[in-house]
Formats: C-alpha cells, sequence, structure tokens
C-alpha cells in the first residue's frame, strides 16, 4: 500500500484497503476556525443537541485566523459563536484572538503548537488543511455537515484515494524554492490533475528543505484538486514533532511494491523560477518569460509564503535596498512574528531589513490572501497588478475582481519588489 492508504486503513481498523473503497476512520484531530467554524457548530447542535458534548475535547483544535483585524460586525459575530462554544465545552485548544493564545494562521499554528503528529488523521474545515500532511499523516480538509459529524462521532466516512508520486532529483539550486516547484507540478497536471487523490512527494531535493518549506509543497496539493498532500516522516519530522509534542506517534512509509496511479520525475537543476500568471494556479510560466510586467504592489505572506524561510529568503533580496511598489509582509503566525525580532542576516533583524526597505508588516492572519473585508491589510480595491506568494488567484481573491495576481516564491516576490515589475531573483542574488 501506499502512505496514505495504510494510514486509512489503520485508521478504518482493517489490514489493508484498496483505491475507491469506502471506509469509516477515526479521527485523531478536527480543527475549524472563524469563518467555518459558525456553521459547523449550528449543524452539530442541530443534529446532536443543544447540550451535545463533542467527541473528545482533547482532539477538537479552534483557531481563528481569517477575519481577525477588523471592524466588520460579522467578523466579531463568529468570534463571539467559538468563544461561547469553546467555554460551553471546556475546550483546552481554543486559541482565541487578541489573547496570548492567539497563534495566526491555523495550518502554521497546528505545526508548530504538534498537532502534525505522522501516521495520524487531521481533518479540517478548510481545504489548505492538506499542509499538514507535511508530516507524514493524512489531512484534508471537509465542509461544514462532515466536521460536524467528526465533533459528535470522531469519524468520517472517506473514498481511499488513488496516489500520484511527484519525485524531485538533485539540489535545489539557491534559487528556487518550494513554491518553484509545486507550481511546475501544478502547470504540467493542470488545476483538476489530481482529482480526489493522493498527491505524495519524494526524491532528495524535498527531504533537503525543512519542514515549513515542505508544508508550501503540501499545502498546494488542493490546487491540483488533489484529495491529500503527503510526504513521508523522516529524521527532520520526527525531530521538528518532538520539539512540540510528547504524543506518541507512528512513522510510515510507502511500501517498495506500493502501486501509484502516476508517476513524476524532476531535476531541479535544470528548473528555473517560475509564476502562475493570472487567473489561474496552473497558468505556469518561467519568470523569465514574463520578467518587466509592470507590478502596482507585493504581498508576501498567508499559509502557503508567510512562514520564516520565506521572510529569510526576502529578506536576503531585500537588504539593503528600497522597495520600489507598495509591499506587504504578513507573517503566518505570531511565533513567526516574533522570529522577525531574533532572526538576523549581518547582525540586522528581519522586522528591521522588511522596514528600512519600506514594507509594509502586517499582523499575523490570513489577511489578504482570500480578500476578506474592505478593511483587510493588504487587500485589493481596483485594478493592482500584484505578484503574492500565496497560494490562489483567482478574480477577486485577494479582494478586487478588477485586479491580476502573479503567484510566486518569496526570493521572486521579493526581486520584484526591487524594481516595481516582474524580475528574477538570478538576477539579485549574491
Amino acid at each position: 500500500m501506499t502512505l496514505t492508504e495504510k494510514i486509512i486503513a489503520r485508521h478504518a481498523g482493517r489490514d489493508r484497503v484498496a483505491p475507491g473503497e469506502h471506509v469509516w476512520i477515526d479521527i485523531d484531530v478536527l480543527m475549524t476556525h472563524d469563518v467555518c467554524g459558525p456553521p459547523t457548530i449550528d449543524i452539530f447542535k442541530r443534529e446532536f443537541g443543544e447540550a451535545a458534548r463533542v467527541w473528545d475535547k482533547e482532539k477538537l483544535v479552534i483557531m481563528p485566523d481569517h477575519y481577525i483585524f477588523t471592524a466588520n460586525k460579522h467578523a466579531h459575530r463568529n468570534l463571539e459563536v467559538l468563544r461561547a462554544f469553546a467555554s460551553d465545552q471546556k475546550l483546552p485548544h481554543f486559541y482565541d484572538a487578541f489573547s496570548d493564545r492567539y497563534k495566526g494562521v491555523c495550518h502554521v499554528g497546528l505545526a508548530e503548537e504538534g498537532f502534525n503528529r505522522p501516521g495520524s488523521t487531521l481533518i479540517g474545515t478548510d481545504s489548505h488543511t492538506c499542509t499538514s500532511g507535511a508530516f507524514g499523516l493524512f489531512s484534508t480538509g471537509v465542509g461544514n455537515t462532515d466536521a460536524a459529524l467528526i465533533m459528535g462521532t470522531g469519524k468520517l466516512w472517506v473514498r481511499v484515494p488513488e496516489t500520484m508520486r511527484f519525485v524531485f532529483e538533485g539540489t535545489l539550486p539557491p534559487y528556487l524554492m518550494a513554491k518553484d516547484l509545486i507550481l511546475s507540478v501544478i502547470g504540467d497536471i493542470g488545476v483538476d490533475g489530481a482529482t480526489y487523490r493522493a498527491m505524495e512527494f519524494d526524491g532528495h531535493a524535498v527531504y533537503d528543505l525543512g519542514m515549513p518549506e515542505r508544508m508550501t509543497l503540501t499545502n498546494m496539493a488542493i490546487e491540483a484538486g488533489g484529495k491529500n498532500g503527503i510526504i513521508a516522516a523522516d529524521d527532520v519530522t520526527v525531530a521538528y514533532v518532538k520539539e512540540r509534542t510528547d504524543a506518541a506517534f507512528e512513522v510510515l512509509h510507502s511500501a517498495p511494491d506500493a502501486r501509484f496511479h502516476s508517476e513524476y520525475r524532476y531535476d531541479v537543476s535544470e528548473m528555473e523560477p517560475v509564476v502562475a500568471k493570472p487567473h489561474s494556479p496552473d497558468n505556469r510560466a518561467t519568470v523569465s518569460e514574463v520578467a518587466g510586467t509592470r507590478l502596482d504592489r507585493c504581498y508576501i505572506g498567508s499559509c502557503t509564503g508567510g512562514k520564516l524561510e520565506d521572510f529569510v529568503a526576502a529578506a536576503s533580496i531585500l537588504r539593503g535596498n528600497e522597495v520600489r511598489v507598495d509591499t506587504y509582509v504578513v507573517p503566518a503566525s505570531t511565533e513567526v512574528d516574533r522570529a522577525l525580532d531574533t532572526q538576523q542576516i549581518d547582525g540586522v533583524t528581519l522586522r528591521e531589513i522588511f522596514e528600512r526597505s519600506g514594507c509594509k508588516i502586517g499582523q499575523s492572519s490570513c489577511a489578504a490572501c482570500l480578500g476578506g473585508p474592505p478593511d483587510t491589510f493588504g487587500r485589493t480595491h481596483g485594478t493592482e497588478v500584484v505578484i503574492s506568494t500565496t497560494n490562489r488567484n483567482f478574480p477577486g481573491r485577494m479582494g478586487s475582481k478588477s485586479s491580476s495576481v502573479f503567484l510566486a516564491s518569496a526570493l521572486t516576490v521579493a526581486a520584484s519588489a526591487l524594481h516595481g515589475v516582474i524580475s528574477d531573483p538570478r538576477e539579485v542574488l549574491v
């Protein structure tokens, strides 16, 4: 069996499963946030009763992150619903906004708080829950009704997906990041090329990446239609997890004779920096093909591109320079935000580098990644042309339906910020 099949089989109490089978599986962690949490709670109460208790309060994680820093009354109402439910249910893993427990973007917070454990099942009310698969677990997004079922029973009915395998061989050049790798994959197979399939990533170049960069690969599996993204755990994974939790876990791997739906191989030494042009993640082009495209703003943030590695990469280019267009920096989590004050390049902190270069630094949250209320930090409001480290560039995704969004790595976004046009990071990297 493949890694995904093994995890599903174990959580179904089966010796083995095969693609296409339907099974009930036990869920180790359910995550929800301020957008989908309230309707999930409403369905839970309707179906299980106003006085019902969640199946296991230790396994329910609530991390508000989407519409936090806004004056919008509906967003505030959602937070009140979450607070009341967490208080009533006595939930230990409620990371309330405007408190010292606030984490920022849920997908990064789950990793930082030790909920991503190899061999487990983690389900969330967000399509990018597949991010957690970077830790060798089965993780996928579901709708509010499925989440309410898990909230009441701890179980989910799933169809076993086929697995596609993507192998990246060679040593990653300094001008490439995980974002370039996954955009190349999506460009090859399309936004529906992995529909309801597991996307397993492997190869020397993948295992040379740190955990945050691996999370970028699995995060964008959904942009190819994938059911889940997954990377088998190694020593780097285990060390990261053990620093954050004492909970038991089991490392699993695809069997040597596992059958994959298909396999794609890449030599990273032959790859170039790439972008996804408007208005789809599979509208791929090399940076050199679109170099010189005029920009109105640059954006570095989100669960995909707002991790510490992204900011180190961007700062390595922005250090000692000034941006020519509005450039927004949004740490994905409060932990990453604090690291901006401790992580240094040549004795200068990342925050100082960004401030001196003229960037605008926002508070940890999803922010403009999915538009949000008009007062959302970094949101587009007109016909802006934007280059961003986020994960989607559909019309209206970052606010205005008239804006045009290019997706790229933090290196490419930073290089472009220096010139006000899309630029190749190879031209500015020292």
